[in-house]
């Protein structure tokens, strides 16, 4: 196995931990920010889990905390902490690339709501986290630029599409990073990476500043090495913004209380539906596992049906490409982004400037979302496709009238080799378990639950009601707690 005893350096600790040692003045922003950086400079040639950093504005926002700390005006847990930033969301002064030559010079003019959000907090806005171009893939070898190593094993891929954001905080380059989800883009990197990775539910965190992939889908969401940590984060990044037409009005509770409040025993679901063909017998196995750990804690562990489960895939590649194929017309070389240097006229400026600024896999999804709206087809496919994920939702929402949550494998398999899946069907099923969530607009995590006998991380998934983020967590953390899968390190 190549995982190590739990490490005691202060990259690889918890916010929780962390918070604490900056509080009793035990250690500063600067030391940390400093052990983050040095970090990544001796692990990242290898791991390739950032587009870009600015080691100097870190630093000076990490001198900034420490004076803000010394003056008594400490803003909260994450004052002082570095939290690395999916390329695909903005942060102003710095690149906003989505790992595409389309954005390869494009530097945002603002923050997301997210990013002031953190800055709000107090964080240290570490380096631009490197992901499949424009959130497009399972395995961040989508990247025009290139591609991020699993951290647990160098030759395999760390998930995708937020694979730098689960492998950098693998790795130590981190302490926290946000990734954005789709359809699993949060939860499967986590998965194979051995991080804490959640989704929220559609409309609790502000998409505003976010490059938009498929907008009634994507969703931002946090990496963090525990539970304990993704309350932590979420509490700094959720809220309603006006900015964000789908963001919705909810009490935000205090997510880092309610892991102690709330102690069960909880009703949790087993959908039949995700524990058939296909699923690797290490993964069962580990997720098995997990499920007699709630019985021990007097959970009652119910069957349940999602009889529409077997559509997910197909639903989602006809729904998110259509989105896909509509957000992504406006790069068209006028405006912003690539421009072709040797267009004929303004009409060989479209075709040249887009033929040179995506890649295949962008390529190819515009293609079948313009298909799939196209005169003729939409009523047969996207009106029909809306139609069964309404279906998927009410699966959901009839199972939650018997259980609390739900808990499946978060992936059919552990971390594959890169180039090990070249047929682009191969690659859509990664994301078999994870669809679902995402087309009824629910929230789900995933937390490390085991290790394969090659060494390679496993993660379980926990699907919770909607706004109901709370006891999502504080189911997930009564497992985490009691178990040190994510306290151990790679190899590296």
């Amino acid at each position: 196995m190549s995982t190590a005893a739990m490490s005691t350096e202060l990259f690889n600790q918890t916010i929780a931990q962390l918070a604490d040692e900056l509080a009793s003045g035990k250690i500063t922003s600067v030391e940390l920010t400093q052990a983050v950086i040095a970090r990544t400079q001796a692990v990242d040639e290898r791991v390739k889990a950032f587009n870009s950093f600015d080691a100097a504005d870190a630093l000076a926002q990490a001198a900034a905390s420490d004076a803000r700390r010394t003056a008594g005006q400490a803003l909260g847990p994450l004052d002082g902490i570095p939290i690395g930033i999916k390329d695909v969301i903005a942060v102003t002064g710095q690149p906003l690339t989505a790992s595409s030559k389309m954005l390869a010079n494009f530097v945002s003019p603002y923050d997301a709501t997210v990013t002031q959000k953190l800055k709000k907090a107090g964080a240290v806005i570490w380096g631009r986290l490197n992901l499949d171009e424009f959130a497009m893939g399972s395995s961040t070898e989508n990247s025009a630029f290139h591609t991020t190593r699993n951290p647990y094993n160098l030759d395999c891929v760390p998930g995708g599409s937020s694979g730098g954001s689960a492998a950098a905080l693998a790795a130590g380059e981190a302490i926290a990073t946000l990734g954005s989800d789709t359809g699993g883009s949060i939860r499967q990197p986590a998965a194979l990476c051995n991080v804490v990775g959640l989704k929220p539910t559609y409309g609790l965190v502000s998409r505003f500043g976010l490059i938009a992939f498929a907008s009634s889908l994507d969703q931002i969401g946090p990496f963090n090495r525990t539970v304990e940590d993704a309350a932590i984060t979420l509490q700094a990044i959720a809220g309603y913004d006006e900015n964000d037409s789908t963001s919705v009005k909810v009490e935000i509770p205090d997510y880092r209380a309610a892991l102690k409040e709330k102690k069960g025993p909880w009703r949790i679901g087993i959908p039949k539906e995700y524990f058939g063909e296909g699923l690797d017998p290490e993964v069962a196995a580990a997720v098995e596992k997990a499920i007699e750990f709630y019985k021990s804690l007097g959970c009652e562990i119910k069957p349940v049906s999602l009889p529409h489960t077997e559509y997910g895939v197909g639903v989602y590649y006809i729904i998110a490409t259509a989105e896909c194929s509509s957000n992504l017309s406006r790069y068209d070389g006028i405006r912003y982004g690539h421009r072709s240097a040797d267009a004929k006229d303004i009409v060989d400026l479209y075709y040249k400037s887009r033929a040179e600024g995506f890649g295949p896999e962008v390529k190819r999804r515009i293609i079948l979302g313009t298909y799939v709206l196209s005169s003729g087809y939409y009523d047969a496919y996207y009106l029909r496709a809306q139609k069964v994920r309404t279906l998927i939702r009410q699966d959901f929402l009839n199972a939650y009238n018997e259980v609390d949550a739900i808990i499946t494998p978060t992936t059919p398999t552990p971390a594959f080799k890169r180039g090990a899946k070249a047929d682009p069907l191969a690659m859509y099923l990664c994301d078999v378990y994870t669809i679902g969530v995402n087309l009824a607009g629910l929230p789900g995590i995933s937390v490390p639950c085991g290790f394969s006998s090659s060494g390679l991380p496993i993660g379980m998934q926990l699907i919770g009601q909607p706004f109901k983020e709370a006891d999502l967590l504080a189911i997930a953390h009564a497992y985490d707690s009691k178990h040190d899968w994510s306290r151990k390190t790679p190899n590296l």
